[in-house]
Order: C-alpha cells, then structure tokens, then sequence
C-alpha cells in the first residue's frame, strides 16, 4: 500500500494514477491533479503540509521509505487495471436486448467485461482506457437498437483568459469517469460537455475543473443526472400513453368491423376492407414503429429478438390482408375465399404496447422508491486524513478511507469495522427492530443508524 502526499489517499502501486520521482524516492498518487500539485511544490508535500515526513511505497507496521532503485514509471500491473463506467440504457424490454447489448459490448476491443441489468434498465463496462474509451462503449449501445443515456451540460467558468487554459480544462474533463467529449468555449467562458449521468454528475465536472485552478459557476438544478434521468423516463411514459390511446381508438372499430357474424349491428363501412387497411395501417407502422426499429437493429446483428417475432407476425398478417384488399380477384381464382387479418396485427401491436407502459410504470415507480432510500443515506462522513478528522460529503468518500461514526449518527457509506464496536440499526433494511451488535471485521451498510458506541470503519 502507498499514500499519496497530496490528499493522503491510501492506494494499491499498481492502482495509482501517476507517478513521480524526488530525491530518490518513487512518489505515487491517486490522480493527476495530485501528480501536477506536487510537482508544482514538492516541499510543501513532504515537509510542510505532511508534517515532515517522507513518502512511503507501503503503508503497514514496517513502513519504509521509498528504495532509490524503484521504477519511475508505472508497474506492468497498472497499464492493465483498466477502468468502469456505468450507463443508464433506454429500450430494452426482454432477456435478449440484454443478451443483444452484452454481446455488442464484449465485441468492442478494450472491453474486459460487460454486465447489464434489465430492472435497473443501466449497464457496467470494464474496460481498457488505453485501447477504448467511453464513446465506443456508448457508439455500440446504439448501433445494437438501445439508447444509452447521454446528457450534455454547460459549465460557466471563471478565470479563462489563453487558448492554454482552454487546453486545460479540457484535458481536466477529458480524464473525469464518464465524460465523452468536452469543449471549452474562451469567448463565452463555458465549457460544454458530453457525459454519462449514470457515472459522472454535475459536481464531478465542477471538481474536474476546481482541481486544475478554475472556478465554475453555479449550474441551473435541471441539469442534475438524478432529474435528467426522471425526464426521460417520463417522456418515454407519456409518448407510449399517447401511441396506446390512439391504437385503442383505430384498433377497437377494426376488431368489431372484422367480425360482422358476431358483432352483426356493426356499420357496412367498417366491414370495407379499405377502411380497415386505413384504420390499420397508422397502428401498423406508427404506433408500432419501435418494434421495426428494434427489429432492423437486431437485423443488423444478425440475431432476433422479441422484436423481431412482433415484426414479422404482424407484417405478416398486415401485408397479407393489403394483398387480399387490393387484388381479391387474385385469391378469388385460386379458391380461397375473401378474408383479412388487419385485426390481428392492430390487436397483437395495441396490447403488447399496453404491456411496455405498464412495464415503464413500474420501472419508474421502482427506480423512485430505489431513490427515497438512497436519500436516507448520511449527507457527510467524518474521515481521518493526515492524522485528523474531517467532515466531507459522502460523494468524496474514498475506498480505503477511514470512517469515524459516533452513536446516533448514519454510516455513511458500506465497510468493515476496523476499530470499537456499537449496536447499529438495520431495520431499513431488513426490518429488523432489534439493533445488530457491530465488531471488528463486521460489514456495516450505508444508511443504517449507528446506536450506542463509536466505531471506526474502513469504506
């Protein structure tokens, strides 16, 4: 284990972000902008605000300073640690969009692993960020048929007076988890920027940029991943209420016109064949038009899915019937008596559309429900960094981090119990009413209540 002087994060050697050499010695950090911190004034690292002492390549009961023989650069190991995004993914419906999107990821060269989950409609990528980079990822969700959550942001910032601070920023954004494209704007002084907002958020862009020497500006709340999010999944609700309303409206009249034996009060008009290929046809091919894009898009991967068997049923059925309405005499000569299925397509496209908007409602509902017991979870976490105590936001929490929590206070985050003991409330979880005793090397779970004593744990 290491410690980067910078910001006293603990980390593995072969995690680290960049590397230095000073006086011998193999300097090992967390980020780039701590590298750049410190090369700026590696005094102040080592002797003023360190309290003096020395970088250490291990962090344990024998910690030692650094051997002069260590490599300047970064281990073998760290080339290969590779990265991961999240992305929120719109569109799928069944086991084989995820089957469809997991496949499309894993043929990307770069990508380690690739793991989608259809209830929370999002998907993880391990991947190489010196063979691929996050735009790829994203390109190959939508050349499958699905559309991966992308959300664009403007930045005001202060300070920007050169083409090299606008090189700056960029470079800054650029390295953020989750940024696909950034551009810096010198006359207006606001950088936009492409990200996902399943993995970078509004506050990490502005970190981006605070840590190079910049300050943004205050960005208008709408912009914030957590509302985008709840935007889109509204838009896609009330788009597939306003196909399902019109498809019931064209689909009922079709269905009654198509069997006058049962339903014998129905108008003569409606029995016309050319009126229910008019009435059929918007069902066919606008309310259904997602399904004829899923389909081409599987097409295109040579594989099928549920879209494909809704296509080509109810094409089928559909393209038949335009045949039979157009040349009856046709069918006439050959035997085979007069008869449509334009209810058959409309019937299968209106209910299986019925099916999605209920599908989406529960998703939403799920994910909202999902998100009030994420806001019980503890706004700041006390840390321990360079030998003191600090209170940060628990989005700046690190892993390996140490974790202070005193008695009535939330665990901010997950971890292992390092030091004391306590009884913690679970009951959010698990519905437990009696506290859970807590020991060294217990797991504790973010957001439950800490009762009697204090603990420290590592997240």
């Amino acid at each position: 284990m290491v410690r980067d002087p910078v910001c006293g994060m603990t980390i593995e050697e072969a995690d680290a972000a960049a590397t230095s050499r000073h006086d011998g010695q193999t300097i090992y950090f967390c980020a780039v902008s701590c590298k750049e911190k410190f090369d700026a004034a590696p005094e102040k690292y080592l002797n003023g605000d360190s309290r003096g002492e020395p970088a250490l390549v291990q962090i344990g009961p024998m910690a030692t300073p650094a051997p002069a023989s260590a490599p300047a650069g970064p281990s073998p190991s760290m080339a290969g640690s590779g990265s991961r995004i999240d992305i929120g993914i719109q569109g799928m419906h069944c086991a084989s969009c995820v089957s469809t999107i997991e496949a499309a990821l894993a043929a990307v060269p770069g990508v380690r692993q690739a793991v989608v989950n259809l209830a929370a409609e999002r998907g993880t990528v391990h991947f190489d960020p010196a063979v691929v980079g996050p735009a790829a990822v994203v390109k190959a969700i939508n050349e499958s048929g699905y559309t991966p959550r992308v959300e664009k942001a403007t930045i005001p910032i202060g300070g920007i007076s050169c083409a090299s601070c606008v090189a700056t920023i960029e470079g800054a954004l650029h390295e953020t988890p989750g940024v696909l494209s950034a551009s810096v704007n010198l006359a207006t002084n606001a950088a936009t920027v492409e990200f996902l907002p399943a993995t970078a958020t509004i506050q990490d862009l502005r970190r981006a940029i605070r840590d190079v020497g910049y300050e943004p500006l205050e960005v208008a709340e709408g912009a914030a991943a957590a509302d985008y999010e709840k935007a889109a999944r509204e838009r896609e609700i009330r788009i597939l209420k306003t196909k399902l309303i019109s498809g019931i409206v064209l689909t009922v009249p079709v269905f009654f016109g198509s069997f006058p034996e049962w339903f014998p009060w129905v108008p003569k008009i409606l029995q016309n064949f050319w009126v229910l290929l008019v009435l059929t046809t918007p069902v066919q091919f606008w309310v259904g038009a997602q399904f004829y894009r899923g389909f081409w898009a599987a097409l295109r991967h040579k594989t099928s899915d549920m879209n494909t068997l809704i296509a080509v049923g109810t094409s089928a059925a559909y393209l038949y019937s335009l045949a039979m309405t157009a040349a009856p005499e046709f069918f006439r000569v050959r035997g085979i008596a007069p008869a449509v299925y334009f209810d058959t397509a409309a019937v299968i496209i209106t209910l299986i559309l019925l099916g999605r908007l209920l599908e989406a409602i529960a998703k939403g509902r799920t994910s909202e429900a999902i998100k009030r017991l994420m806001g019980l979870q503890a706004k700041t976490a006390r840390v321990i960094r360079d030998g003191e105590e600090r209170d940060i936001p628990v989005e700046e929490v690190r892993i390996g981090d140490l974790v202070v929590v005193r008695p009535g206070e939330k665990v901010p985050v997950d971890g292992t119990v390092r030091e004391g003991a306590s009884a913690v409330d679970e009951s959010m979880l698990t519905g437990e009413s009696l506290p859970v005793e807590k020991r060294t090397g217990d797991q504790v779970i973010g957001a439950t209540l800490n009762k009697t004593g204090t603990f420290r744990f590592e997240a």
